[in-house]
């Protein structure tokens, strides 16, 4: 039931694998309400989000695939606090949907990947002046966000780096926002890694992986039977330091799922990172 005190969440992606975990964690929680649950899969609608999800007991929320009229519903129910936005859809429909959000006052929280550094640049800018809190999050692991730390700490005395991300074969990007997002924070470190020893030569393009900014390689794997992975190998003379974090089980993202849609409502402009609100 919906009080003054709860957050109205809308769950795009609901019918996804992700979709039906937040689903879970949002219904487990007394203040936070599920309003809406947003997917274009045909053979879902109508459905009601609860048992899709896997829950005892309905929620009495049907799947739609009408997103805009749900945001303006959402925005309308005045009594309520600010309405959220969770999006876990896919890279060519997560831009326009963050600006639809925005532009209805819903907070979004961004766990699709694939947005390009021109997309989060106008996103950013869009937010900032709608004075709209949105969050944009590539890994909502705690753990991921440990080993990022550990990375970096690591860089200040290791100059060789090469970064493996591990995904089940449903993703449709790559490298992953997570690895993209390490990369990135690596290079932020001042430094450039990897210098060329040898000149190399790819006999097949690709064969070293994509080269990030300073010189970072990021490699990535496409397996059924994976869900989410990533090491950061360091090597220097003699040793190699490996870093890594492996989901078993996507249960694990819902505390910072959770934690972001609590967060959001506090902020005016769009924050990239979990890192950011711990």
């Amino acid at each position: 039931m919906s009080n003054q005190t709860s957050i109205p969440v809308i769950v795009n992606g609901a019918a996804g694998k992700m979709g039906r975990e937040v689903i879970k964690a949002v219904a487990k929680v007394s203040d936070l309400t599920l309003m809406g649950a947003i997917d274009t899969t045909p053979e879902h609608q109508g459905k009601d989000a609860g048992e899709l999800a896997g829950l005892s007991e309905p929620l009495e929320v049907p799947i739609t695939n009408q997103l805009e009229p749900m945001l303006a519903y959402v925005a309308g129910e005045r009594q309520m606090q600010p309405g959220v936005l969770v999006d876990f859809t896919h890279p060519d429909a997560v831009y326009n949907n963050i600006r639809c959000a925005i532009a209805y006052g819903i907070r979004p929280v961004v766990g699709t990947t694939g947005l390009s550094p021109a997309q989060l640049e106008e996103l950013a800018d869009f937010a900032e002046k709608a004075s709209t809190g949105c969050l944009v999050i590539p890994n909502f692991s705690i753990g991921m966000v440990l080993l990022q730390e550990a990375a970096l700490r690591a860089s200040q005395y290791f100059d060789h780096v090469e970064i493996i991300e591990l995904h089940h074969n449903q993703k449709a990007d790559a490298p992953s926002g997570t690895a993209i997002q390490t990369a990135q924070l690596l290079a932020e470190m001042g430094k450039t890694f990897n210098p060329a020893i040898v000149e190399e030569t790819e006999k097949i393009a690709g064969a070293r992986g994509s080269l990030a900014d300073e010189g970072i390689r990021i490699h990535s794997v496409r397996l059924p039977g994976l869900i989410a992975h990533q090491e950061v190998i360091f090597g220097a003379a003699g040793q190699i330091y490996t870093l890594r974090h492996d989901t078993s089980d996507r249960a694990c993202y819902m505390p910072g799922v959770i934690l972001a849609i609590r967060k959001v409502n506090q902020l005016k402009s769009l924050v990239y990172g979990l890192e950011k609100i711990l």
